[in-house]
């Protein structure tokens, strides 16, 4: 990777698409310090000292600590997140959203303004919520029309510019805009996890528990990092021959080609939505001060992750097979509505492409819905057990961290497609033709 960004600055234009990148990324950590006017910059940091749980986990590190610094840019790309996958969850219900996808270029184009517009909107409801709901429990010095109307401006402009911020990014920089300012923001509170945790288990501690904790630490690091690279890099490839045929006078056709199937199919998605099913009863409760009793006070604990993998409470572990059956599901299920088999084995029949030993058209569809079925419960699995990890050493030892298996896989699937990028723009330019030889 080091020897791949070396050789990127030797070349002028991928150089000061790197530099504008660092800007922009620059640009959006001083605008995380910025605050909003007329608000207590410590009412959420108090408020999230008391919640638990991985949606307030999640927030807090896709803000990258914007939220907690009620900064301008507290908000942060979450309801651009939030709008694409309404946008592409209502593509399938939608059929005309479904014929504005398939129209290429054109189509693209209008889905993008209809999310941008989406994004906005969100933005402005969820500064709406927070304004009213919390400025007269505190997060307003003065609690105002004005102050309101305020805050609400300055979040949902923070929101757009962010939003702006990655599209100009996309287009002038390297790498996909959103995905990199959401993964700058999570990086930015690594380094405060790992302090935290080398001041629990290593500073202060003997020689040789230090060490050892240290070494515990980095390998399981490091271990769910190379199995987020599997989990990202891992293909099924289905070959594909094409039948020859007569153009003219000249026979075409014949060549071999393959359907790249990744055993991730649906990336995070199953995660987060799995979490935030799981979390809307807490996150319900919390706002109207509801601390349940009797058999709804543990099921509330059962939801909650904190109380995952306790020894003295063990029972609130069945939460923790929920989500894994959850996780599960909405990976077959996210899966189910984005890949269409049936679609591409009409696609293959139409341009003359089959399966070897698999013949075209219905038999095609249902050979490939059979092997994305088994690759998909290998992916869940895989997404399953990196998840699992930080909740066990936070229920056995009581590590806790902001970033997870979503943070991991988040920032290894975007450092690694930013790479690759990089290194395509350097090949097209250092190609060298026919004509130069």
């Amino acid at each position: 990777m080091l020897e791949t960004l070396k050789n990127a600055f030797k070349i002028k234009e991928i150089r000061n698409k790197i530099l504008f990148t660092f800007a922009m990324l620059v640009v959006i950590r001083l605008g995380s310090q910025l605050p909003v006017p007329g608000v207590d910059r410590h009412y959420f940091s108090n408020w999230f000292a008391q919640q638990t749980g991985d949606a307030f986990n999640f927030f807090d590190a896709f803000t990258g600590g914007s939220f907690l610094n009620m900064s301008i840019l507290a908000l942060n790309i979450t309801p651009y997140i939030t709008s694409s996958i309404i946008m592409q969850l209502l593509t399938i219900a939608i059929p005309k959203l479904e014929e504005m996808q398939r129209d290429g270029e054109e189509g693209r184009k209008k889905m993008v303004s209809i999310t941008r517009y989406v994004t906005v909107g969100l933005a402005l409801f969820e500064s709406t919520a927070m304004a009213i709901a919390f400025g007269g429990n505190g997060l307003l010095e003065n609690y105002n029309a004005l102050n309101v109307i305020t805050v609400i401006a300055a979040l949902t402009a923070g929101s757009a510019f962010l939003m702006w911020v990655g599209e100009r990014i996309t287009e002038k920089g390297v790498g996909n805009g959103i995905s990199i300012v959401l993964v700058i923001n999570i990086i930015s509170r690594i380094p405060q996890d790992l302090a935290s945790l080398f001041q629990q288990f290593v500073i202060g501690k003997p020689i040789a528990t230090a060490v050892c904790a240290a070494a515990l630490i980095l390998a399981i690091i490091i271990g769910m990092v190379v199995l987020v690279i599997i989990l990202n890099d891992g293909v099924r490839k289905i070959p594909v021959q094409y039948a020859k045929k007569m153009q003219g006078r000249k026979m075409v056709g014949g060549q071999t080609s393959s359907i790249p199937l990744k055993i991730n199919t649906a990336g995070v998605i199953p995660i987060i939505f799995a979490s935030s099913l799981m979390q809307l009863p807490i996150i319900i409760c919390s706002f109207f001060k509801i601390n349940g009793t009797g058999i709804w006070a543990h099921i509330l604990r059962g939801l909650n992750s904190s109380y995952w993998c306790s020894p003295k409470e063990p029972v609130y572990s069945i939460g923790l097979l929920v989500y894994v059956v959850l996780v599960i599901f909405f990976a077959y299920f996210y899966t189910s509505i984005t890949f269409n088999p049936l679609e591409i084995a009409e696609n293959m029949k139409k341009s003359g492409g089959f399966i070897p030993g698999i013949r075209p058209g219905k038999p095609t569809s249902e050979y490939l819905s059979k092997i994305l079925n088994y690759i998909i419960f290998i992916g869940a699995v895989g997404l399953t057990i990196v998840c699992i990890i930080p909740y066990f050493f936070n229920g056995i030892f009581n590590a806790s961290v902001s970033f997870g298996g979503t943070s991991l896989i988040i920032i290894v699937s975007v450092v690694l497609e930013t790479m690759k990028q990089i290194e395509s723009q350097m090949l097209v330019r250092n190609y060298k033709g026919f004509l130069n030889d």
